[in-house]
């Protein structure tokens, strides 16, 4: 049995995008700046950002498409997808992002953004449960 689980802090890229399945069913999508720090060898201290798409299904995802905006700092918990598919040109292309299992908005809203309170927090009906602390093995 295997463990596919992801949890980064970040910043969003861009304003995130909502739509809908043709069920119905809302998905909002994201990207996130994660930034890692580190020295290089002469001991300079550099920084390198990654850039982490991310994909938030049901209620949660409409929340995070009505109360997040670019900048915003989000906590992100979820799973690594990777898709691979053919162009029209025949060309293989491949596809990674986090699929979240929940989203938490952290830090303050952008100065000017609406004034409505934010969702509360906590799991989405219809996400996965999160295990007990003392459950994880690390």
């Amino acid at each position: 049995m295997g463990l596919n689980r992801v949890v980064l802090t970040g910043n969003l890229t861009a304003d995130p995008e909502l739509r809908y399945t043709q069920s119905g069913r809302a998905r909002t999508r994201f990207s996130i700046a994660v930034d890692r720090r580190y020295h290089d060898r002469e001991g300079n201290l550099q920084q390198e950002t990654t850039f982490v798409p991310i994909v938030v299904w049901g209620a949660q995802a409409e929340n995070c498409a009505n109360y997040l905006q670019k900048g915003r700092q989000v906590a992100v918990d979820g799973r690594l997808r990777i898709d691979t598919f053919e162009t029209q040109d025949g060309e293989r292309k491949k596809v990674v992002e986090i699929v979240a299992q929940r989203v938490e908005f952290l830090g303050s809203r952008r100065e000017g953004a609406e004034a409505a309170e934010e969702p509360p927090e906590g799991p989405e009906p219809e996400s996965e449960a999160k295990p007990p602390e003392e459950e994880v093995p690390f």
